[in-house]
């Protein structure tokens, strides 16, 4: 369990950030120098050299959206040319990419953070400039929430596997969905029927608290609160649910952590982003009270078991049912051990995890719940003070990496084993740098007063 630092502020974390931003110039020249676009998107690092892992593309975004989040904290403009130009350069194929479900990941991070950006009066107003970023983020949106299953009690956006398949990972990446809506767009379908993205939004965010969140209710036999199933399985025919399962953590009746950080950090932003709506757009979707009901109930449950079954310093190992960790004794009542012997941790779920903490304890403190939000701020500020500093944070000027010790597909045997070790460690991917860039950057206009950080931006 995490052992709270409840004495922390923002601004003890300052010194780590600075460091951390120096580091993050290092790293993108580095990749920029010596990694081979020819091959694909990067992906995640093999002795520190980015290299590519073909499933499906959905890392390019994080890569010259790491560029974008660069500037933004330091205003280094070389990282604005080259992300901006990147995005125009490279990512058109992502916004009508039927195929995925990941169009938060690669458009919001690139065309989303652009638009942010000039909102925020950060780059020069070019008004086509803006209907460029506009339109790209309208299609992507209008695209994600046409990949989607009817079910009896709703609807869901369906990851690649099919359409039977409900991905944990959706509801972060459901901010492309939730950009659409807000300029404004609509999907566009058969018999020019005009659907609406809220509606698409909400009927996901319910599908996903429904199915992939469990909440001690007595479900199934291991329905402990807060656990998350990565896959939700669904029959296409009659729209029944079916049993859950997981492609990339140990077993459907386990808690893989990425997963978990997923929802952690997702349902946290879209309470923040349902605040942003008016009264009148919510009342066809059963109104405000019961779609913020609904969120909080998955984000804090979320938020809880990342809490109760992470280390004492809040890096949580890759599953909480991996068979090995049996063999680690009491490892939840000490700091996690990247170089152990028998099971990786995963410090990519901890920087996408740390953000839903984060956001989840301003948001309960703003509703006036100020105690139960302190709780989840303070835990959040105490993972950040681990990630932020070795063993985490990649100091050597040989690797490319900017978060050491992530891990993407442990059962599949993708993640690189360095000689003498038996599990993997000491590698990075480019969905962990990438946020924690972006947690960095949240955490810094804190301290500096500036506007606050959201997807949707000024």
């Amino acid at each position: 369990m995490i052992s709270i630092d409840t004495g922390l502020h923002p601004k003890d974390l300052a010194g780590r950030i600075e460091r951390l931003w120096e580091l993050s110039d290092a790293k993108l020249q580095a990749m920029e120098d010596r990694y081979d676009a020819a091959q694909g998107s990067p992906v995640f690092t093999v002795r520190g050299q980015y290299t590519t892992r073909g499933w499906t593309e959905w890392t390019q975004g994080f890569q010259f959206g790491s560029m974008l989040l660069h500037f933004d904290a330091t205003g280094e403009s070389k990282w604005l040319e080259r992300g901006r130009q990147q995005t125009v350069q490279v990512m058109a194929p992502h916004l009508t990419h039927f195929g995925v479900h990941d169009h938060g990941f690669n458009n919001v991070s690139t065309y989303g953070n652009l638009l942010r950006l000039m909102g925020e009066g950060r780059i020069p107003a070019d008004e086509w400039e803006r209907c460029f970023y506009e339109l790209a983020l309208k299609c992507s949106g209008a695209v994600q929430a046409r990949r989607w299953t009817r079910i009896r009690t709703g609807g869901y956006i369906h990851s690649f596997n099919g359409p039977h398949s409900l991905f944990a990972d959706t509801i972060r990446s459901l901010r492309a969905v939730a950009m659409g809506h807000r300029l404004g767009h609509v999907l566009m379908d058969e018999n020019d029927r005009a659907v609406s993205l809220l509606e698409r939004f909400v009927e996901h965010t319910r599908a996903t608290a429904t199915y992939s969140v469990y909440y001690g209710e007595g479900r199934d036999s291991y329905d402990i609160r807060g656990r998350v199933a990565h896959e939700s399985v669904f029959n296409v025919t009659d729209g029944n649910y079916r049993c859950p399962n997981s492609q990339q953590g140990y077993s459907p009746f386990s808690t893989w952590t990425r997963g978990l950080a997923w929802i952690m950090c997702g349902y946290a932003e879209e309470l923040e982003f349902l605040s942003t709506l008016r009264d009148e757009e919510l009342a066809a979707f059963c109104g405000r009270q019961e779609l913020e009901s609904m969120m909080l109930k998955a984000a804090c449950a979320s938020c809880d078991f990342y809490i109760e079954h992470s280390p004492t310093d809040g890096i949580p190992y890759w599953d909480t049912g991996a068979p090995g960790l049996a063999r680690l004794g009491d490892y939840l009542n000490r700091p996690a051990e990247p170089y152990n012997d028998h099971e990786p941790v995963d410090s990519s779920a901890a920087a996408i995890g740390v953000q839903g903490l984060l956001r989840l304890g301003r948001y309960l403190e703003r509703k006036g719940q100020a105690a139960e939000g302190r709780r989840y701020w303070q835990a959040g500020l105490t993972v950040l003070k681990t990630l932020f500093d070795e063993p985490y944070l990649s100091t050597a000027t040989d690797h490319q990496g900017l978060l050491l010790h992530s891990v993407y597909h442990r059962p599949n045997g993708w993640d690189h084993i360095p000689e003498g070790r038996k599990v993997p460690c000491g590698e990075s991917s480019m969905w962990g740098d990438y946020h924690a860039r972006e947690v960095a950057l949240y955490v810094q206009r804190l301290i500096e007063s500036r506007p606050y950080l959201t997807f949707w931006g000024a």
